[in-house]
């Protein structure tokens, strides 16, 4: 994992804890929420104050997460927002931690200046001992303040200047107005600057969890669904779909009746060919590996020369790619393709939804050859499949997003999925009859799907 780390690919944008200050205040936020603390006088933190060096010293790497549920955190500085979340059992919590910090930035800038805040996400379980314990898990509310208390003093002054305001006899009560005095030295004027931070709840209805294996719960959906990473569960389970990877047609069908998915070669705002051009090399080079070929500093158009000469050792996720390729470049053959083919996934994307992460995330598991993608929206499978690739291909996939992804990472993500408004409304280029153009391939994609084998059917 050395060259990850060394191109800024594993571990990258954590937060620098150095000075003795800010290591004297972690420790206090670390024994209010553990009772342990860290001898370390120099390490890194995740956007929740997970540190990978005291995970090491402490020889538990779910230190502020006990059991994997209810998260805690400790913040810093704000900086923390621009960090990733590591060893997440959740897909949504990185997401609820930066909303959190980015609604409250300017209270949390003052909190942070002289003490550390400490809090947790909290959620109405407290241990997952099976995967029904999931669909109890609807909100999670952030609670959080520093470890002397100066949101809860706030809010005890606050009710303290109340009852002086509103109590007749209050500006005659000595014993009040001594517990005003000595609780706002803790506080500060809260009337010139108000101390609170918005506690919001959080809903999460559809998310993955790293529990039991890795599990897709999309319980908000019109055709609500439990896909398993590993082996399904067997337990009894109040959602009546539930699905493995290696049911591929059943996942397909699922996707299309939520209209989660969209081909990547009629995503508006993309170029489509280009991401399968891409998609081909990430396969041609797995397979070239796997046969011993050095991939070390192979630009592109070299890889393409040597697949070209290695043809007869395309996977059928190449060749089915490259018949999708043909399709749309040139108008070639229509590729009649089931989902059940290698390729079938890797023409896909998600499409604009609230849940747009976590379908990208559950394609990134399907379309494992795509270490892009995978990188991008699914790093803890990433960095375990990492370790038992070959060496060729390890060299290949780290010189890859460190040349190409890492230097504009915002412009790749764009790229590949972000989403432009719908072109078949007012602003679309008209053609005869003042009607949107819009192309014969796109009008039979919508139709039939990438490959013709989805139907678009409304019922089980």
């Amino acid at each position: 994992m050395k060259h990850l780390i060394q191109h800024g690919l594993m571990f990258g944008n954590l937060f620098h804890v150095s000075s003795p200050a800010l290591v004297e205040r972690y420790n206090r936020a670390l024994q209010h929420l553990t009772g342990k603390t860290t001898a370390l006088t120099d390490f890194h933190v995740d956007i929740s104050g997970y540190s990978p060096e005291i995970g090491d010293e402490l020889g538990d790497d779910l230190y502020l997460n006990h059991k994997g549920v209810n998260r805690q955190f400790i913040l810093l500085s704000t900086e923390q927002k621009g960090a990733p979340l590591l060893n997440a059992q959740f897909s949504v919590n990185r997401d609820i931690l930066r909303r959190f910090i980015v609604d409250n930035e300017r209270q949390l800038f003052a909190l942070t200046a002289t003490d550390a805040v400490a809090g947790e996400l909290v959620n109405s379980v407290f241990e997952i001992d099976s995967p029904a314990r999931l669909f109890d898990i609807h909100k999670i509310q952030i609670e959080a303040d520093t470890t002397k208390g100066t949101l809860r003093h706030a809010a005890h002054l606050g009710a303290l200047v109340d009852r002086f305001k509103g109590e007749d006899d209050g500006w005659f009560d000595d014993v009040l107005i001594a517990e005003m005095i000595t609780t706002a030295k803790q506080t500060g004027d809260i009337t010139r600057n108000p101390v609170t931070l918005k506690h919001e709840a959080f809903g999460q209805d559809n998310f993955w969890t790293a529990h039991f294996g890795g599990l897709y719960l999309f319980q908000s959906l019109a055709h609500p669904a439990l896909i398993a990473s590993g082996t399904k569960p067997t337990d009894e389970l109040p959602i009546k779909y539930v699905f493995d990877l290696d049911e591929r047609s059943r996942i397909a069908k699922f996707l299309d009746y939520n209209d989660l998915v969209e081909p990547v070669v009629k995503a508006r705002g993309v170029d489509g060919e280009a991401i399968l051009r891409q998609k081909m090399d990430f396969i041609a080079a797995d397979a070239l590996a796997a046969k011993g070929h050095d991939l070390t500093g192979l630009h592109r158009s070299k890889l393409r020369r040597l697949t070209a000469q290695h043809a007869s050792d395309l996977p059928p996720e190449y060749e089915g790619l490259a018949a999708m390729l043909r399709w749309a470049d040139s108008g070639g053959k229509w590729p009649r393709i089931s989902s059940e083919h290698p390729a079938y996934f890797y023409s896909l994307r998600a499409a604009d939804t609230p849940d747009r992460d976590l379908v990208n995330m559950l394609l990134a598991e399907l379309t494992r050859l795509d270490i892009r993608q995978l990188f991008i929206c699914h790093k803890a499978l990433f960095y375990r499949l990492y370790r038992d690739w070959p060496e060729a291909k390890r060299a290949y996939v780290v010189q890859f997003l460190a040349n190409e992804y890492a230097v504009d990472k915002a412009g790749a993500r764009d790229a590949l999925f972000g989403h432009e408004p719908d072109m078949s409304g007012d602003d679309a280029p008209l053609g005869r009859a003042g009607m949107p153009k819009v192309r014969a391939r796109d009008r039979l994609v919508e139709r039939v799907g990438p490959w013709g084998a989805v139907t678009r059917e409304r019922s089980r």
